[in-house]
């Protein structure tokens, strides 16, 4: 190998270090955004993600004697997003009572069942639900049931409503009532979304 050669081989070997050196700064920099994002942050931005489409669903645990779910076509429909604000409506049938309503307050996330009667007036129990106690996972945000709730269901004191959301896979809903056998998961499919319903009661659009 003559002395040109040798110049051409170094400055190739340069060229792909350099490269292999910016693809690992790269790489570094996305990991420690990653890292340093607040979990409750990513599962916010990946909710935003869905806004404006519904998705049907499928109960996947239920008491045994539970008939509010049961045999109905489940949709819930990411319909309402703002800057702190998602509100989804989960249709359970024919009756489109029922919102969602999740709130970012500071570095928690809010949960809120808003419930309506078909004139659009507030049902006698609603509002009920839980703040985070934490920035929790990516893929899963928890809500422990808050003084609001107990004043309003006693006996849902020991409530803890969770959501999993997995992009593009699924969002599950989920309910457990320490102390008892009361539990509710319903897992919507998120990799083929369907026909927006029709507005929940009350709303004006």
């Amino acid at each position: 190998m003559n002395e040109e050669q040798e110049l051409i081989v170094v400055a190739y070997q340069t060229m792909v270090q350099k490269f292999i050196l910016a693809c690992f700064i790269a790489v570094s920099a996305v990991t420690v955004q990653a890292q340093t994002e607040p979990a409750n942050s990513v599962f916010w931005k990946e909710l935003q993600k869905l806004c404006g489409k519904a998705f049907i669903g499928a109960v996947a645990a239920a008491p045994a004697d539970d008939t509010t779910f049961k045999d109905k076509t489940l949709v819930m429909h990411v319909r309402s997003c703002e800057k702190d604000r998602i509100r989804i409506p989960f249709v359970v049938g024919e009756d489109r009572s029922r919102t969602w309503v999740l709130t970012q307050r500071e570095d928690r996330i809010l949960l809120k069942h808003d419930h309506r009667h078909e004139d659009g007036t507030p049902d006698r129990v609603t509002m009920y639900g839980g703040l985070t106690t934490s920035a929790g996972m990516p893929t899963r945000q928890m809500f422990p049931a808050d003084q609001e709730t107990v004043n309003t269901i006693p006996a849902a004191a020991t409530n803890v409503w969770w959501i999993d959301l997995v992009p593009g896979e699924h969002f599950t809903y989920n309910l457990r009532r320490i102390g008892s056998e009361r539990y509710f998961s319903i897992r919507f499919d998120l990799k083929t979304p369907v026909k927006t319903p029709e507005a929940p009661w009350g709303w004006k659009d």
